[in-house]
């Protein structure tokens, strides 16, 4: 098992008001799921995957991720863990915009500590990964939407982190672009990555194989587990 999460509540304070944002969330994931996360705006899907990604942390409940808890760590843990165990990709590809493909792709193995030959290494294979090995060298403002999302997602894999969490990815792409990316995430999940995308959009819900559906904090619904 790689995700499991009990009765996980998250309560925001606005001045003398409380906002439960999560209401007692259990989830389970195995290795090599690929599920969606949906759920109208206020449900508390932003808040999960922050939860999930170890970038926020419960009010209450555990939070197990491969067999560690992570729910009571530092912030320094949190760090290490999300450097090691998770790969990000964003709607807005945050790639950093005087960087080349390969400096951007390099970046979580800077922070990993690794080698300079052996990130450079690695950075291409991630490229290759996403068919854009022949841009190593150009920076995001001469690549296409497209293949700026191409660019974080080979970020996302280039630490071969146990789950890759995608937020809104084809947000700010056009539907056929979005297809495109859509066919990598099958290829990565096909080759035994776990991959947790966050969207409001169903079409690109039902390329997942499980859909968690929230609502008000809650898990509403959760069909095709493989649990």
């Amino acid at each position: 098992m790689l995700i499991r999460v009990q009765e996980i509540t998250k309560i925001y304070e606005v001045g003398i008001q409380k906002i439960e944002a999560l209401a007692g969330v259990d989830l389970v994931m195995q290795r090599n799921e690929y599920a969606a996360i949906m759920g109208p705006s206020g449900s508390g899907k932003s808040t999960f995957m922050n939860i999930l990604g170890c970038l926020d942390s419960p009010t209450g409940g555990t939070y197990y991720l491969n067999d560690q808890e992570v729910s009571n760590l530092s912030d320094d843990e949190l760090a290490r863990i999300r450097n090691k165990e998770i790969g990000f990709v964003f709607q807005t590809f945050n790639l950093l915009p005087r960087a080349s493909a390969l400096q951007n792709v390099e970046l979580p193995l800077i922070y990993g500590g690794v080698s300079s030959e052996q990130r450079h290494r690695l950075a291409m294979e991630a490229l290759e990964a996403v068919g854009l090995a022949d841009r190593a060298v150009h920076r995001p403002s001469e690549l296409s939407g497209g293949q700026r999302q191409r660019v974080a997602i080979a970020r996302a894999l280039v630490n071969r982190p146990s789950i890759i969490l995608a937020d809104e990815p084809t947000g700010n792409l056009d539907s056929r672009t979005g297809e495109e990316i859509m066919s990598i995430f099958r290829e990565i999940h096909s080759a035994g990555n776990t991959i947790i995308i966050v969207t409001h959009e169903e079409y690109i819900a039902k390329h997942a194989k499980r859909i968690i559906r929230l609502l008000d904090g809650k898990i509403e619904s959760d069909t095709g587990s493989q649990h």
